[in-house]
């Protein structure tokens, strides 16, 4: 099953940038097809491939930080072709 989601990953420290960078970085670097835009990233797979690789970069950033936030989406369905028609 395909799957679309968007992330924002939010440490709470002030030099939260680089950890941003580096969880977007590892991202882009996987199979996965993956869009940004200034507020969230998105990532598009399938289920099975996807879930179980987030779980693992989740934790590897979680892992280096004391306390952050990420808020995520999840749709059943493959969004990165979507284009607005109006």
């Amino acid at each position: 099953m395909k799957i679309s989601i968007e992330l924002t990953l939010s440490p709470l420290k002030d030099d939260y940038e680089p950890h941003i960078i580096a969880f977007i970085k590892r991202l882009r670097n996987s199979e996965f097809k993956v869009l940004e835009n200034p507020l969230s990233t998105q990532i598009f797979g399938d289920y099975d491939t996807l879930m179980p690789f987030l779980t693992k970069e989740i934790k590897r950033s979680f892992s280096g930080l004391d306390i952050a936030v990420l808020q995520m989406k999840l749709v059943k369905t493959d969004r990165s072709a979507y284009e607005p028609n109006f």
